[in-house]
């Protein structure tokens, strides 16, 4: 797992500025501090729920309390872009919430997702799942 340096964290998760941005899971136990690297790098506030925008990155906070994440991850790439992808965060190991990684591992398959890389985040744990290719080029 890599951790996130000082810094700006968004940029080190790939926001780039003017990318449509929608959040699911947001709850009081989010990280702050890390929403507002987000908005801050790709100046605008996340989109929530009801937005019908095209997305290009969905945020996922996820605890293992919140229900079935293979349905989770279906509604969120429903609006992504074709090249967009989706940071699912957890809470840290042995935290409150704590979700296994091998849940997220086996859960973004069956949502049609691959899971490219992790990285801790303090109290939470980023895992970020793209869609294949050959999914890309079919929507095109």
């Amino acid at each position: 797992m890599v951790a996130a340096a000082d810094g700006n964290r968004a940029e080190k998760l790939g926001f780039t500025p003017g990318m449509v941005v929608q959040e699911l899971g947001w709850d009081e136990d989010t990280d702050d501090d890390l929403r507002v690297d987000i908005e801050d790098r790709v100046g605008a506030e996340m989109l929530d729920e009801d937005s019908d925008d095209v997305i290009d990155v969905v945020v996922l906070w996820w605890r293992d309390d919140d229900g079935d994440l293979v349905d989770a991850l279906m509604d969120a790439i429903g609006p992504l872009a074709d090249d967009g992808y989706v940071w699912v965060f957890s809470p840290k190991t042995g935290t409150s919430g704590y979700v296994d990684p091998a849940e997220i591992a086996e859960s973004a398959p069956t949502a049609g997702l691959t899971q490219t890389s992790v990285i801790s985040l303090g109290d939470w744990s980023g895992s970020r799942l793209v869609q294949p290719k050959s999914r890309s080029a079919k929507r095109a």
